[in-house]
């Protein structure tokens, strides 16, 4: 099963386990880490559709609020790590300059200084120091893969705390030695990656700044081993997947009622606009027309809605909080494929007659679009400069290469022509603009209906080719987040449609043998 944007689009009919109790544990263990990675935890509308970030209906106790955010919690890490294979979970660092930072520095360093001075004491103090050591003994045994007993039995002879407090007790501590010894294990078990960061641990000759420094390095081998593990469990976690977050929202629906309400919305303008339609071509067809709808088509209309949604100022429906991010990435870069197909579009109905037969120079203003257009997406990008630029730029590399033909360059109302439709682009519902949507929607939606055992993709449509590549790409990693989200939530669609279609106000438990597709 694809899970992390590969060309071959997830099928709608796989196959769930059963084995979530196992799931389950191997998750509660991973929730309590913090998660640091960019498209992961820095976009707000992901947070801010979360089922608990509306008011708790009446009668809804704290402790239900506090149980339903540990389920979203489990939830969204175990989707991360099963639909992102180059999720990690890495250690965040207070910024500089914010007080938190300053206070955690000042605090940490009067903590270096006390040892440093307990040390240098006639005679030494080693209480702060046999306390450091009992630490970095529970950190190492901590570290110790299953099977290490020797190594284990060592750890324990070597750092018997009880033994080290009697040498100190008479001044016969061998402080270097101890950090020698635990600097030479952490470099038999630690990741190929830390070795240089153990080098220097074995370079440094302050015995206070050594014992910083295997602190922090412990640091690192502690996350090392935890991205170790999700590595190895991820598979389990992608067989079980479907189960698990379905389970974990039913108890998500159960503490926090109105968990869909964001949901019910978004598939209820959905609906209304189908029975509009309908309503159109067959008036006074309207309660005729209701159960005629297909609960499938409607909820493609809905997912379709995703690739324009504005992600700064529309809050996602909460079944798709765990995919806000991805789904706003794949929108960002859908827009800038879409602007590039504008501008091939019309530099080839402007001048197809030039350009035709030079694959070369096709492929040049392509990257010259593609340049220009990083970043599109940002508030503080200029849109119609960029475009300007891109007219400039293709019309020197289109009299280059007439220059290179020994034919005429281009006269300057044709220049002038082309720069000024390609900053035309960036004017609302510009029509070239609308026309490449609207071909674009057309092959993400025939994407959706594909049956589940055709492999191959469906044709692109025209004005598309020289974003191809790339959108098939797109293509399919929008259609496995489609296709999983129809796997996990198709019983709490089904059953809001229910309530909308025929004013079914049974909401209570969710029947998850309805159908997901």
């Amino acid at each position: 099963m694809p899970f992390n944007g590969e060309k071959q689009c997830v099928s709608e009919d796989q196959q769930s386990d059963s084995e979530s109790s196992r799931f389950s544990e191997s998750m509660a263990s991973l929730s309590d880490y913090e998660c640091s990675r960019q498209s992961f935890t820095s976009n707000s509308s992901s947070k801010s559709s979360s089922p608990t970030s509306t008011s708790p209906p009446k009668g809804v106790m704290f402790d239900d609020v506090m149980t339903a955010a540990k389920n979203l919690s489990d939830m969204t890490l175990a989707h991360e790590i099963a639909v992102n294979e180059n999720f990690q979970l890495k250690k965040t660092a207070l910024p500089e300059n914010s007080l938190a930072g300053q206070v955690k520095h000042v605090v940490h360093q009067a903590f270096w200084d006390v040892l440093e001075a307990d040390l240098s004491a006639e005679p030494p103090q080693y209480e702060y120091a046999i306390k450091l050591f009992e630490e970095i003994r529970e950190i190492l045994l901590s570290l110790l893969t299953p099977g290490g007993n020797r190594l284990h039995s060592q750890i324990c002879e070597v750092l018997d705390i009880d033994l080290i407090r009697q040498q100190a007790e008479h001044n016969a501590v061998d402080i270097q030695g101890l950090a020698s010894y635990v600097i030479n294990t952490m470099g038999k078990i630690c990741a190929p990656v830390r070795d240089e960061d153990i080098r220097e641990l074995k370079a440094t000759t302050n015995i206070v700044e050594m014992l910083r420094q295997i602190f922090r390095v412990l640091d690192l081998m502690r996350m090392d081993m935890t991205n170790f593990v999700i590595k190895n469990i991820r598979p389990h976690i992608q067989h079980n997947l479907v189960e698990y977050e379905r389970n974990k929202f039913q108890e998500i629906l159960e503490e926090t009622p109105n968990a869909l309400s964001k949901t019910t919305e978004w598939l209820k303008e959905s609906i209304d606009e189908e029975l509009l339609s309908e309503t159109a071509v067959a008036p006074g067809a309207e309660h005729s027309s209701m159960p005629s709808l297909s609960p499938l088509l409607v909820l493609n209309s809905c997912y379709l809605k995703l690739l324009q949604w504005d992600y700064q100022k529309k809050v996602l429906p909460e079944t798709l909080m765990t995919d806000g991010t991805r789904l706003k990435e794949l929108t960002e870069k859908l827009n800038q494929l879409k602007m590039i197909a504008c501008v091939s579009l019309i530099t080839n109905n402007m001048m197809g007659a030039i350009t035709e037969g030079l694959p070369e120079l096709a492929n040049r203003l392509k990257r010259i679009s593609t340049v220009l257009l990083e970043g599109m997406n940002k508030e503080t990008f200029n849109l119609k400069e960029a475009l300007n630029s891109i007219g400039v730029q293709t019309c020197a590399e289109v009299n280059k290469a007439l220059k290179e033909r020994g034919s005429s360059i281009l006269n300057a109302q044709v220049q002038a022509n082309l720069v000024g439709q390609f900053s035309s682009l960036e004017e609302k519902d510009n029509p070239v603009c609308t026309l490449m949507d609207k071909r674009i929607q057309l092959y993400m939606k025939s994407l959706l209906c594909l049956p589940s055992a055709q492999k191959s993709l469906p044709p692109m449509p025209g004005g598309l080719d020289v974003i191809q590549q790339e959108l098939e790409v797109l293509g399919c990693q929008y259609a496995n987040i489609v296709n999983l989200n129809k796997q996990v939530y198709g019983p709490f669609y089904a059953n809001i449609f229910r309530k909308l279609l025929f004013q079914d106000e049974a909401m209570g438990k969710i029947d998850a043998s309805l159908p997901t597709s």
